[in-house]
């Protein structure tokens, strides 16, 4: 057979009618885009979840030493503490961290924290009660204010004047 008996096929209307291919480039501009957002977010996240030093520090005090350990076990499993407080936020009443900070500067900050815990106070944050706790022995008391003032940020040395 020559090629004279074999016709050309016949133009597809169709083909005309179709859309234009896109470019790889598109998709992988897209992709990329993507992982560079995507790891941008994870960058975020960590930095938004990573411990402050401060707290590390608190946390590593407190693992080092068993009467601190007791006065964490007092407050935050064998007492009503957390109904009103918790680590960071002021809800009802004040965060521990907050509590910390305020009296870091008080000498006597552990026994007036413990006789605040037995005897209640009214006052102190506003308006806020501070409902009193005699079940709490003074020895449990002042493990619990030492625990703490265990959270207060470390206290950094003055620079000396020229």
């Amino acid at each position: 057979m020559s090629d004279s008996q074999h016709p050309d096929p016949a133009p597809n209307p169709d083909e005309d009618n179709e859309a234009p291919r896109r470019s790889r480039w598109l998709g992988v501009l897209i992709v990329a885009f993507a992982l560079v957002v995507g790891l941008g977010m994870f960058n975020i996240g960590r930095l938004i979840i990573r411990p402050k030093p401060d707290v590390t520090a608190a946390d590593r005090l407190i693992e080092a030493s068993p009467q601190l350990q007791k006065g964490r076990e007092l407050v935050t499993r064998s007492s009503d503490c957390m109904r009103c407080h918790t680590m960071e936020l002021d809800v009802v009443g004040p965060g521990f961290r907050n509590i910390a900070k305020r009296y870091a500067g008080r000498d006597d900050a552990v026994p007036y924290l413990a006789g605040k815990i037995r005897e209640g106070s009214v006052g102190e944050w506003g308006r806020i009660v501070m409902p009193r706790h005699p079940q709490v022995t003074q020895e449990q008391a002042e493990l619990m204010a030492g625990w703490l003032m265990a959270l207060s940020p470390a206290k950094t040395p003055a620079a000396s004047p020229p």
